[in-house]
């Protein structure tokens, strides 16, 4: 069945939810409740080594320099990827795969089938005197290629990240990262999430945290395995179709939520902006709402979301971002006593608002 386009008035408005307290702060750190949150995707951003926008080769994702260079801008929380090592320990990497170079021979090992030694022993080391292994990356398109950035960082653990990022209240989401091309049995799956929750009860104090996961029994068992901090399921918002039906939509991920008692949902955006009757659907069903995708790094997308209801966005671009929001989330100097936050769009951004939401439903 097609989409029908909505006219931009259509969507479901902020004023039209019933009131619910926000969960994504629900943890031993009160925030405020109707802020709109900004999350730094892998720190200050990701990498892409064939973009030509520089940004997305300024610094290492998923490093400590990335997560210190993001706790200096207005950011609510840093979103990082977790994986455990062989030998039982957390550390922060995205792919499922390490690839280097030895003799001219490019090879690849699972992260999670390398001990810690040798996961740190890729990129730069910590001791100058060391050189560590060449870090490749292999693209979307398949080809491998030498990761480069501007600022480039060392490989760290996920208690690193607690002991060196220097902002205390800067939270962090973290995502719970499994290979969407292995089946996990449930006892699997507690020897991966065991050793993270270990190391977060251990360290993180009172900072917030908020787990996510793509992989729907992960997500499950880390709320069974613990009541502390909130858990969110991660979902391509049907944009993407799997094997696993609960992967495939926004109405199978609240279903999810509600039978496993998650308390929210990170969606790519555009499976929002093509569904945004489920955006009533998730707050009817007393659920958070976050997004992620390279929409969010379009300041007009990001706003958009705002007024419908959408808690916080997971974005790139984050001094763009932030810098944007501060400025249409400024009261309307038409209307100094009104201190309902308000747009201030040109007749440009206000053609795009307009024109977003059908284009997208209709593709």
């Amino acid at each position: 069945m097609s989409l029908k386009a909505i006219h931009v008035s259509e969507v479901p408005s902020l004023d039209n939810f019933p009131e619910n307290p926000s969960l994504l702060c629900s943890s031993r750190k009160a925030n405020n409740n109707n802020k709109f949150l900004v999350v730094g995707h892998r720190g200050h951003g990701m990498n892409m080594s064939q973009s030509p926008d520089l940004r997305f080769s300024a610094l290492k994702e998923n490093s400590i320099l990335s997560f210190n260079a993001a706790s200096k801008l207005p950011l609510d929380f840093i979103e990082f990827d977790v994986q455990v090592t062989r030998d039982g320990c957390p550390v922060i990497f995205h792919d499922d795969f390490i690839f280097s170079e030895e003799q001219g021979v490019v090879y690849e090992k699972r992260v999670t089938e390398v001990s810690l030694s040798e996961f740190m022993s890729y990129g730069p080391q910590r001791e100058p005197e060391k050189t560590g292994k060449p870090l490749l990356r292999k693209s979307k398109e398949g080809k491998i290629l030498k990761w480069t950035v501007h600022g480039d960082d060392s490989l760290c653990t996920l208690q690193e990240a607690f002991e060196k990022v220097v902002k205390p209240n800067l939270g962090f989401n973290i995502e719970l990262k499994l290979d969407d091309n292995l089946f996990y049995s449930s006892d699997h799956l507690s020897r991966l999430l065991l050793p993270i929750l270990q190391v977060v009860s251990d360290f993180a104090k009172d900072r917030p945290i908020i787990f996510s996961s793509f992989h729907p029994d992960a997500a499950l068992l880390v709320r069974k395995l613990q009541t502390t901090y909130p858990v969110f399921f991660l979902t391509n918002g049907g944009t993407e179709m799997y094997y696993d039906a609960r992967r495939n939509s926004l109405e199978e991920a609240i279903k999810v939520c509600l039978e496993g008692g998650l308390q929210g949902i990170v969606s790519e955006v555009k499976g929002v902006f093509r569904n945004p009757a489920a955006v009533y659907k998730i707050k009817e069903s007393k659920l958070s709402l976050m997004t992620y995708g390279k929409l969010n790094n379009v300041a007009e997308a990001v706003y958009m979301q705002h007024l419908m209801g959408i808690e916080g966005v997971i974005v790139d671009h984050v001094e763009e971002i932030t810098e944007a929001m501060s400025e249409m989330m400024q009261p309307s100097s038409r209307d100094v006593d009104d201190t309902k936050p308000k747009p201030n769009f040109s007749e440009r951004e206000l053609s795009f608002l307009l024109k977003l939401i059908p284009e997208l439903i209709q593709h």
